[in-house]
């Protein structure tokens, strides 16, 4: 299969074409419609090509007593970790009004799959272009089964997970959708450079080499992003904030909108500088070449009919130019048709070949 799928109409990804960059709003909205349609706007602005959030059915994605669970920290918005939860989670009326606005707005839309009813809303009723799958699904594999009959494109970030689940993962979703990616990720928040690990990058890519690999981070700033796209991540997933003092244990992992801007900008700048993988004298330093690129001279005055000798032989800018010195050796042995004086250019039609 190809190295490339549509991620949403007229969108590909994979392959040659640019790195879609997923703008991960999450949570940090704080729990306000208002704060997210915000959010888009700003993602939008930014240059990312799709705002994403998070979605859960609470009841299906905890248990009991998970929800039952005191939570009483700095970021908590309940007493226990369903009131926290409930607090951030919008309703599926408020999605529909999301989504309406990301189109107008001009941006695509989807969310994170908490558990399988969310799922279910988002493909079925949202018709979101892809879904996402979050790391703690990433070993499910009765919901990557489910999901993946749905045909519609996954991202699958891989954080917790070891290279045995990963193949498993692989198996699993490639024979019923092959349009999928998966994400190399490590879910620390924030993370730090030393557990990043972007080599995995490439492991993923000699391990499956016809699925497109991209990169979620949770570290600060830009610089590992971007080396995650050198390394050819094709689908990028940071998370963003309008604040980073904000209540929520997302924000310290979080992008300001001016660092997702540079972010950007700074990706489509390297994908024009990775260019191709095929070396060649380029038209833009042709300049230089024709000011400052040698040639073949004579070290002696060399008479016509003379056989060529290496002592004969220099290399020096000249005008003009002259037989290429990367060729220098295919002149020993060859005779001169003409007389050629000290210092001069030696020129190809000057030599029996």
């Amino acid at each position: 299969m190809p190295l490339e799928f549509e991620i949403a109409k007229g969108r590909l990804v994979g392959g040659d074409h640019p790195c879609f960059v997923i703008a991960e709003i999450g949570q940090n909205h704080q729990g306000d419609i208002e704060i997210a349609k915000k959010m888009i706007r700003a993602v939008k602005e930014a240059g990312a090509d799709c705002a994403k959030f998070q979605k859960s059915e609470l009841h299906k994605k905890f248990n009991k007593a998970a929800l039952l669970r005191p939570y009483l920290t700095p970021n908590s918005w309940g007493k226990t970790y369903g009131e926290h939860k409930r607090y951030l989670e919008f309703s599926h009326e408020q999605y529909h009004e999301l989504k309406k606005f990301a189109e107008e707005v001009g941006i695509l839309f989807t969310a994170s799959a908490m558990d399988q009813a969310a799922a279910d809303f988002l493909l079925d009723e949202l018709n979101v272009p892809f879904l996402k799958v979050a790391s703690c699904d990433a070993n499910n594999m009765p919901y990557l089964s489910h999901v993946a009959k749905k045909g519609c494109p996954l991202v699958i970030s891989t954080g917790m997970q070891s290279m045995d689940t990963i193949r498993q993962v692989y198996s699993t979703v490639k024979p019923i959708n092959p349009n999928f990616t998966l994400l190399q990720c490590t879910s620390t928040y924030p993370l730090p450079p030393e557990d990043v690990h972007l080599r995995v990058i490439s492991t993923y890519q000699k391990e499956f080499p016809d699925v497109p690999i991209g990169y979620s981070g949770h570290e600060k700033g830009i610089s590992i992003s971007l080396a995650a796209v050198a390394q050819g991540a094709k689908v990028l997933e940071r998370h963003v904030t309008l604040d980073k003092t904000w209540k929520g244990s997302d924000h310290a992992a979080s992008l300001s909108m001016d660092e997702l801007r540079e972010l950007i900008t700074q990706i489509r700048i390297l994908e024009q500088a990775l260019g191709t993988p095929h070396k060649a004298m380029r038209p833009s330093e042709m300049a230089l070449h024709n000011k400052l690129g040698k040639s073949v001279v004579a070290a002696c005055d060399i008479p016509c009919g003379t056989t060529l000798t290496a002592e004969m032989l220099d290399v020096k800018v000249s005008e003009p130019k002259g037989f290429p010195p990367e060729r220098i050796y295919e002149l020993i042995g060859k005779k001169t048709k003409t007389s050629i004086e000290d210092d001069d250019a030696l020129l190809e039609d000057a030599i029996q070949f």
